[in-house]
């Protein structure tokens, strides 16, 4: 289902060729002359400079806030093991992501307790729009409902980046904290309380909701400021700087992202300038449904009853009752995703090829990634049968696709993808949009 509202992506593609050589000092097109149909691809041809970009500036200091918010995030001692820290789970040397390949994060009071869902990057997060049930894609020609979108989490259960730092903090299966006062005892005790108490208050540990909803204040306040959880710093964005070019393998897989008969992943992971020039996110922020295999590393999952369904539930319950959101997930933005050892919510594959090949082979080669039941193949596994029809068969790379056809991408469409998304791996450069590190000394 191509979602009402959203452009044909045949034309960015388009774009992208016939544009100028990369660092040419000229001015890019308007995106409202590009073409609506795709032209033949030169692979000698780069992106133009992409003058309408800019990049948040670069604090000289963070703010009493944010330096506080930074001490929580490396704080163990809140946890209720005393072991776990939010870095723990969301590593910097990990584009804050999770620092190993496990399908879900061990927590809980002895470290012990499984979660149920992959951990995802805080990198990105600070343009996340508020959840909507009904989202009308900007500028449509048919303004027609394109469905939910935005949130914090998976689910979008969570309204505000400080709301969702101070989530995990009680999470049986995480910090474990089994009170707001809980932590709010140990942040007393803490060697930064009187900081904190500078911050926010003397008498704010009199008040453990103030004290407990300004934890979460500081730790947005960090997540916001500080330079590395938007750092813009990777070779996809020193090319739409002008500063780097992409290599032919680069461009050809750049090409299939945005094919709309092809990979389409610029459909939901949307590739180009927001607005006022924000960055690409490489994400719209909205819900899919794709038909991730059930996977048996998940502990949950030993329960054959046991489904996560996301926005329907288990853990969002004021959706219980929307049947169609059943099984839809937020499509996480693409940054750093050549970094990741887990894809998808419940983390059912550990490389980035792998994940790119269900794509492409869902529906062309179904034997391949699910299971067979009294001889019978269980196609969609990890939803119940009566929400299977929820899953996307006619998106690209989906598209009504039968067993035994030829499937949208092949092995070498596959590695020219993959070559194009470790251009979106942060550290290729400095600064944001910057010149390769080596180049630039």
């Amino acid at each position: 289902m191509i979602r009402n509202g959203f452009p044909p992506r045949a034309w960015i593609a388009a774009l992208l060729v016939a544009g100028l050589a990369a660092g040419a000092g000229m001015a890019a097109p308007s995106l409202a002359d590009a073409p609506h149909a795709a032209a033949p691809a030169s692979l000698s041809m780069q992106l133009p400079t992409r003058r309408w970009v800019r990049y948040p500036a670069v604090p000289a200091q963070l703010s009493p806030q944010a330096a506080l918010g930074k001490q929580i995030f490396f704080d163990a001692s809140l946890s209720a093991s005393g072991k776990m820290a939010c870095a723990s789970c969301h590593s910097p040397e990990h584009a804050y992501g999770p620092p190993n390949g496990l399908a879900v994060q061990l927590g809980g009071p002895d470290l012990k307790r499984p979660g149920t869902r992959a951990v995802p990057s805080l990198r990105y997060l600070t343009y996340t729009p508020a959840f909507t049930r009904h989202y009308y894609f900007p500028g449509s020609e048919d303004t027609e409902d394109e469905g939910p979108a935005g949130g914090f989490m998976r689910d979008g259960s969570i309204a505000s980046l400080h709301e969702q730092a101070g989530h995990p903090m009680l999470d049986p299966n995480e910090m474990a904290n089994t009170s707001r006062a809980v932590v709010i005892e140990k942040l007393a005790h803490s060697g930064y309380a009187d900081t904190f108490r500078q911050v926010y208050g003397a008498q704010v540990f009199a008040d453990v909701n103030k004290a407990f909803d300004s934890v979460g204040m500081a730790l947005q306040a960090f997540e916001t400021e500080d330079a590395s959880f938007h750092p813009y710093t990777s070779k996809f964005d020193s090319v739409m700087s002008g500063n780097a070019t992409f290599t032919a393998q680069e461009l050809r897989g750049y090409q299939l992202f945005n094919n709309p008969l092809k990979g389409n992943c610029a459909k939901c992971h949307f590739d180009q300038p927001g607005p006022g020039g924000r960055p690409a996110q490489f994400s719209d922020f909205q819900y899919a449904a794709l038909g991730v295999p059930r996977n048996p590393e998940i502990p949950a999952n030993r329960n054959p009853r046991y489904y996560d369904m996301g926005l329907c539930g288990p853990y969002r319950r004021d959706l219980a009752d929307e049947t169609d959101f059943c099984g839809l997930f937020k499509d996480a933005t693409l940054r750093n995703v050549a970094t990741r050892s887990v894809f998808f919510h419940n983390g059912r594959f550990h490389t980035l090829d792998d994940a790119l090949r269900f794509y492409a082979e869902r529906d062309t080669d179904p034997r391949k990634w699910y299971p067979t039941k009294n001889g019978k193949l269980v196609q969609y596994d990890d939803l119940p049968p009566k929400y299977r029809d929820n899953v996307d068969r006619l998106d690209p790379p989906f598209l009504n696709h039968k067993a035994g056809e030829k499937p949208p991408l092949n092995e070498a469409d596959i590695q020219d993808l993959v070559a194009f998304l470790k251009t979106l791996n942060d550290g290729y450069a400095a600064a944001s949009g910057g010149p390769a590190i080596h180049e630039a000394h």
